[in-house]
Order: C-alpha cells, then sequence, then structure tokens
C-alpha cells in the first residue's frame, strides 16, 4: 500500500506561504481598483441652503448634512413617500438660468374671486 508520513509542520507552512500570495495579490488588485476609482472621483462638498437638484428632478434646498457624503433636502409634500436623505452622487449643483422660470399668464379675478377659464 505504502508508506504513510506525518508531513504536518510542512504542509501548514505551505498553506501558510499560498494564503500570503493570495493576500498580497487581493492587495494588488484592491489598489488597481482604487486607483482606476479615484481617477473619476470628484470630491464634492455642499452647504446648507445650497440649491440643489437630485439627478432628474429639482431643484430643492439642502436643510442638513447627515454625513460625510450625505444630506437631507427639503422635499415638497407631493414627493413625502420619497425618503429625503440623498447620496452625494445622486445630487448636481443648481445653476440658476432664466429660461428655467415659467411665466404663467395673468388672471383676472371678479369682485366674487372668480375668474374665466381659458383653454391654453
Amino acid at each position: 500500500m505504502g508508506e504513510r508520513k506525518l508531513l504536518g509542520p510542512e504542509i501548514v507552512q505551505a498553506t501558510v506561504d499560498k494564503v500570503n500570495i493570495i493576500r498580497a495579490k487581493l492587495k494588488a488588485a484592491q489598489d488597481r481598483q482604487k486607483s482606476y476609482a479615484d481617477v473619476c472621483r470628484k470630491d464634492l462638498e455642499f452647504e446648507v441652503g445650497d440649491r440643489l437638484s437630485p439627478r432628474y428632478i429639482g431643484p430643492y434646498e439642502i436643510v442638513e448634512r447627515i454625513g460625510p457624503v450625505a444630506y437631507r433636502i427639503d422635499m415638497p409634500e407631493q414627493l413625502s413617500q420619497v425618503h429625503d436623505g440623498f447620496y452625494i452622487s445622486m445630487l448636481r449643483k443648481y445653476i440658476s438660468d432664466p429660461s428655467h422660470v415659467l411665466k404663467t399668464p395673468e388672471i383676472e379675478l371678479r369682485d366674487d374671486l372668480s375668474y374665466e377659464e381659458q383653454p391654453v
């Protein structure tokens, strides 16, 4: 059948060496991915009271800074079911533009506070 040998310390040492090699390769891969991510990262910081526009809707005002990368926003009543905390990557600084302002036509009110509806 063959001889049996007790190889305990040699097997343990070989396993430890392989684990160290795996850790070193994982560390190198993490460092490489971090360097790629850091190139694309933009350090953003907002102040309380700044006007922001969450992606695709807005603008809304910052109420408070929750943490280093999260802000609480003053949301309108229609969006009360949406959580008011947003991660910084979902926010964009609002740049004022006169074309964003919608002009409403003047409505003539009668004495009894009624008005005539006109199609648009």
